[in-house]
């Protein structure tokens, strides 16, 4: 075997077609991957990784491995050395596995050269060596496989034909029917079986990063049957009954090991971030749905930006990796403006739906354009539909952070949007009321949003007066319960009502203003006296751990404040300096949190926290930049007009938004009980309690046509985290399937540096197009050299 496989490199290499084949290889590659401009272009795309080399290999593969392995019977059968080689004290099998590993290895001599672009992407990456080289090494696995069953086909057709034109076109469609034939076919049948029988859905994955067993065995299978195949065929004797029942018996187990292999399987995800391994939470979502979930996604059309293109590929893994685990999410990308005559009309119809455009910058040969995208998806299940939102917006971030914080957040909007189809509502939130917390005007939009989730109902604690444990026994019925800013003191009887509840294992979010001071007030008047308010509270939190201090955080990062300047006709809006509106940019990684946007406070207070057995996690703090003041004070809004010492702000990171786990102890262990029960409890359940010291936080603004979105300021046009940021702590307070836990999941996009790709751009498409033919000229001339030394002796 080793014999002929020397052979077969040796009478490759001797030939200048052997070095013209490899030679087309490396120029279309490197043409297509750094020059030429369209989708495979590395450069262009800003990308640091090879998917582009990894889509296009299989193509140039597809002519390439015919060419190689075209004349390894065919020049035999046409020689007349067939007969001769076949009399050798060697099996037909050894004969054809020297044929094909001298075969494979020459492939993989092509290949080399290619590790330069890996080399390129690892310098141009931003920053440098920003390259996920377990995914690259994947990816290269599964081109290995794939190159291993293309060289089967091609010495299987080689075997059919003493012409290598014949063999080369034979092995040219043979491969393209298994790589894309099938899955042409599973198109117009509408069956995933027909496509799993074609090799791009198996490289697919494999190309990614991720190596499935299911992958490897079927490869293998493949080619394994080929070579068996054509160890049958070489003979003179032609297939007899005896062979074609071997083959028979080899194609049935092999067809058996693959449907086995679909049952007990392993995945490995390679990448660095194991972004195309799903989250056992979200696999439950899905794991018991028997009929479609129908996925329409928008974000299709032409003149993407690069950075878009990538959100749209992602978008596209993960619904494949959702499809893959229950073949009822099926999923469809619409290009919603591809009519052009009825464009606005399209526009209009989705906005009515709630799928707002996007306007995006385009950069093309120095020219900018604006570009409308719609990043929205609508899944449909059982009659209903939901709206997925495909874009993570942040304040301030550029398009490269956008989209990196949407690929982040794909995962947790798909597996939300499944959730709320598919699984019932079944806890239910108690809206306090009694202690004139906000109006439902003011919390209407996010009332509105947990409505999707939860059972909600407005719950008052007047009756506790009368019957506190009747009031109690129906709090109970209540998972969770929201105090969105009282401003009258509790009662010790609704606060012992309050306690049990917890003790029984509620859960609460509290939103409190220990300070009474109203921005309206301000708008009025012009100033007001900010002062202490007493909600009676202060021992029951502080048996819980916390204190809220009666003291406004001032801080430098902060939202500004719309002002009217000017009289008559001459008065207009400015916006001013605000230091009592803290924006928080949340830095921690807790999943409540994690890569949401900057959450507006107004007035804030703080919060210090105590030391007991209840475990606390600080989510929002101020900046570095701010300072305490204590009440009263009087506030007024000619501070705008006053330069602020940033010397003065010596208090940083002022506690905002705490989080209390763990088993509370009653804050009436102890004392003297309000009022009697018969079921008293002095240690909770393991429960949790969220505790933000600002009620505005919660509070929505009104507009003309009714409640704006929490979190948008319509002065500024800005939409703050407001929402996202209480509807995480909901969920997590609630969540009983892991969904919250997802969105710690860490996915980052690896991007080019692309002041430095354009500065150096002419040198690394040298590199990559022209050095690998210099090298394959050295390797000939070498080769040459060594071969003419030995046979000149």
């Amino acid at each position: 075997m080793l014999a002929i496989l020397r052979k077969e490199i040796n009478a490759f290499f001797a030939s200048p077609i052997g070095y013209l084949v490899i030679a087309l290889f490396l120029l279309l590659n490197g043409l297509f991957l750094w020059l030429f401009k369209g989708e495979f272009n590395i450069l262009n795309n800003g990308f640091a990784d090879l998917s582009s080399f990894f889509l296009l290999a299989p193509w140039v593969l597809i002519f390439l491995i015919p060419a190689v392995t075209m004349r390894s019977f065919s020049d035999e059968k046409k020689q007349g050395t067939l007969e001769l080689l076949l009399t050798k004290p060697i099996s037909l099998l050894n004969i054809v596995l020297g044929k094909y590993f001298g075969a494979f290895i020459l492939i993989l001599i092509a290949l080399l050269p290619t590790l330069l672009y890996v080399y390129t992407v690892y310098q141009l990456g931003n920053p440098t060596g920003n390259l996920d080289i377990g995914s690259t090494i994947g990816s290269y696995f599964g081109l290995l496989f794939l190159v291993a069953t293309y060289t089967a086909i091609g010495l299987f057709t080689s075997s059919l034909s003493d012409n290598q034109i014949v063999a080369f076109i034979s092995a040219v469609f043979l491969c393209f029917v298994f790589y894309i034939g099938f899955e042409g076919l599973a198109d117009i049948l509408s069956s995933t079986f027909v496509e799993q029988l074609g090799m791009s859905a198996h490289y697919k994955s494999m190309s990614r990063g991720v190596l499935d067993t299911r992958d490897i065995l079927y490869f293998l299978s493949i080619t394994l049957f080929f070579i068996a195949l054509t160890s049958k065929l070489i003979t003179t004797k032609g297939l007899q009954k005896k062979e074609i029942n071997s083959l028979g018996g080899l194609l049935a187990m092999l067809i058996a090991l693959n449907t086995l292999t679909h049952r007990y399987y392993e995945r490995f995800d390679l990448t660095s971030d194991n972004r195309y391994t799903l989250s056992e939470s979200a696999l439950n979502i899905i794991e018991e749905v028997n009929s479609p979930i129908i996925v329409d996604v928008f974000l299709e059309g032409e003149d993407f930006p690069s950075e878009f293109r990538r959100l749209q590929f992602e978008t596209r893994q993960i619904l494949e990796e959702f499809s893959a685990f229950n073949k009822q999410i099926v999923f469809n990308f619409i290009n919603p403006l591809e009519d052009e005559a009825n464009r606005d009309q399209i526009i209009q119809q989705l906005n009515e739906r709630g799928l707002t455009p996007m306007q995006l910058s385009v950069e093309e040969n120095g020219k900018s354009s604006q570009e409308v995208i719609f990043p929205w998806a609508l899944a449909s299940y059982n009659n209903v539909t939901v709206k997925i939102p495909l874009v993570k917006n942040k304040i301030g971030a550029s398009q490269q952070e956008l989209v990196n914080n949407s690929v982040q957040h794909l995962e947790y909007a798909f597996a939300d949007g499944f959730s709320k189809l598919i699984n019932p509502k079944s806890k239910k939130i108690a809206i306090l009321r009694g202690n004139k917390q906000l109006k439902d005007q003011y919390i209407f939009d996010f009332v509105t949003t947990i409505r999707d989730y939860y059972f909600i109902a407005p719950f008052t604690l007047d009756s506790v007066a009368s019957n506190p444990e009747k009031t109690l026994n129906d709090l109970n019925d209540y998972d969770l319960i929201i105090s969105a800013k009282p401003t009258e003191a509790f009662t010790e009887n609704e606060k012992y009502v309050l306690d049990q509840f917890t003790m029984n294992g509620g859960k609460s979010l509290w939103l409190l203003d220990a300070v009474a001071m109203e921005k309206d007030s301000l708008y009025n008047t012009g100033k007001n006296v900010a002062i202490a308010r007493d909600l009676n509270l202060t021992d029951f939190f502080f048996k819980y751990g916390i204190r809220i201090n009666p003291v406004l955080v001032n801080d430098l990062y902060s939202a500004p404040i719309t002002l009217a300047i000017g009289e008559g006709s001459e008065s207009r809006f400015q916006q001013f300096p605000w230091f009592y509106s803290p924006l928080v940019n949340p830095e921690g990684q807790h999943p409540i949190v994690n890569n949401i946007n900057l959450v507006k406070f107004d007035f804030a207070n703080q919060i210090d926290t105590l030391k007991n057995s209840i475990t606390k996690t600080v989510l929002l703090k101020s900046s570095i930049l701010s300072k305490i003041e204590g009440t009263p004070r009087e506030i007024s809004l000619e501070m705008t007009a006053e330069e602020p010492d940033p010397k003065l702000y010596t208090n940083p990171h002022q506690n905002l938004a705490v989080l209390l786990e763990g088993e509370f102890t009653s804050v009436y262990n102890n004392r003297i009980k309000p009022f009697p029960l018969s079921d008293e409890k002095n240690n909770s359940k393991t429960t949790k309690m969220i505790v933000i010291a600002d009620g505005d936080v919660i509070k929505n603004e009104l507009g003309k046509n009714g409640p704006q979105e929490l979190g948008f300021d319509r002065n500024s046009g800005q939409l703050y985290g407001n929402k996202e940021f209480l509807l995480n702590a909901v969920n997590y307070l609630l969540d009983d399937n892991g969904l919250i836990n997802i969105r710690s999941k860490e996915v980052s996009v690896a991007f080019l540096d692309m002041k430095k790709t354009a500065s150096e751009k002419t040198k690394w498409q040298l590199i990559n197009i022209a050095l690998p033919l210099v090298l394959l000229s050295v390797f000939g001339f070498i080769f040459n050299y060594i071969r003419r030394k030995k046979y000149s002796k």
